[in-house]
């Protein structure tokens, strides 16, 4: 794995080894990041929530690219070790904050980002239960978007709380499912 783009760009991301762990590929984040220079042009500025980080990829990805802040959030043991790391290799350290809890129970004391990304276990229906919870702690910012992926059989309805899906893209096994304030459709 490696940054794609931005002031971090070519700097490889500490591996893992296990199944704990299952990153988004250098393709998929290609590509999402792609759609969201599409829409956002540049992210400068922007405030970003990766929630089930893994190995923080998304959020250094964002940060690499102008993001402002970042709030990663993951209960692992491996992700504890690998996001301090992948942080300081790429020089992004003092712009990200790790919060080493459940999803689902660090969300009531964040903040509204702009940008949020969750990856979580496939299979588990936990992409709808989460998107639920930011709903209804009111954690996606006026004009945000939630980058959602899930495996292909995982369900995803099209509105979740107060969010529609506005794309859904499947790369092999993966999809993702992009969602906005239902008034912004």
């Amino acid at each position: 794995m490696r940054i794609i783009s931005g002031i971090a760009k070519g700097k490889r991301l500490t591996g893992f080894s296990g199944l704990e762990i299952r990153p988004t590929s250098d393709r998929v984040r290609e590509a999402l990041f792609s759609i969201l220079n599409s829409r956002y042009g540049s992210l400068e500025g922007k405030r970003v929530l990766d929630l089930y980080a893994g190995t923080g990829a998304m959020a250094i990805e964002a940060l690499s690219r102008g993001a402002a802040l970042a709030t990663l959030v993951d209960q692992g043991e491996q992700s504890a070790k690998i996001i301090p790391s992948n942080l300081k290799t790429s020089g992004l350290a003092s712009r990200a904050t790790l919060i080493r809890s459940g999803v689902l129970k660090a969300l009531p004391a964040l903040s509204p980002s702009d940008l949020i990304f969750l990856d979580p276990p496939y299979g588990k229906g936990l992409v709808p239960q989460t998107i639920e919870a930011l709903s209804e702690f009111d954690l996606l910012g006026a004009d945000g978007m939630i980058c959602a992926e899930a495996a292909q059989d995982d369900p995803v309805p099209e509105t979740i709380g107060r969010f529609r899906r506005i794309e859904e893209r499947r790369y092999g096994s993966t999809v993702l499912h992009l969602f906005t304030h239902c008034e912004a459709v």
